[in-house]
């Protein structure tokens, strides 16, 4: 299998206090970090949608990013790898992972997770109204795998918003499988996170 790859770069980057994408790791700007981490893996074809060199123009919303890269996506190609410009620490093998899974052909959807390592609570007026129990809870990353057809379907099927392409795949019926994901594989959202970032890029 081959996939073709969607890295999203169109983002306003207002926690981050301007655009995002465009901050230098290493020297090199973020997203093209995070498009370089699926070319390593062996994805020939990685579109990337945001205004930056040989990028397409996105939308409003994420998912509206997604769709416009999507939609330049040739028919006949059965998988695609969707990642976020503000994940520039994505490495090969990660992405390898994830494209195994995605060929054992039994799920629409694969995404990357790690353990959630903090006590979580909900908070109702100022005050803990219970502790999670988080045995079952992980923090999901990009890049995540799907069925291009299957990713197709759960985006024209709702225009409600979501925070990942999973959601909308598994709002649609599809299954979901999870792989094992890199704890530095941070995401970029503050001006701290590229300190840390820095700091993790130094140590490879």
């Amino acid at each position: 299998m081959t996939p073709h790859g969607i890295v999203v770069a169109a983002g306003a980057g207002t926690r981050f206090g301007g655009t995002k994408h465009t901050a230098l790791l290493g020297g090199v700007p973020l997203w093209r970090r995070a498009a370089r981490a699926l070319e390593d893996a062996g994805i020939d074809d990685v579109l990337v949608v945001g205004d930056v060199p040989g990028g397409i123009p996105g939308g409003a919303r994420r998912r509206d990013s997604v769709r416009a890269g999507l939609a330049e996506v040739p028919v006949f190609v059965e998988f695609v790898l969707v990642h976020d410009a503000a994940r520039p620490l994505a490495t090969a093998a990660l992405v390898r992972r994830i494209v195994d899974r995605l060929a054992l052909g039994d799920v629409e959807g694969v995404v990357p997770a790690v353990p959630i390592r903090d006590t979580v609570k909900t908070v109702a007026d100022g005050r803990v109204a219970a502790t999670v129990d988080r045995s079952g809870l992980v923090a999901v990353q990009t890049p995540q795998g799907f069925r291009r057809d299957a990713l197709l379907a759960a985006h024209d099927a709702s225009d409600e918003d979501a925070s990942d392409d999973a959601l909308l795949v598994e709002r649609a019926g599809g299954s979901v499988a999870v792989v094992e994901g890199d704890p530095s594989n941070l995401k970029v959202t503050f001006p701290d996170d590229l300190a840390v970032a820095e700091a993790l890029l130094e140590r490879r």
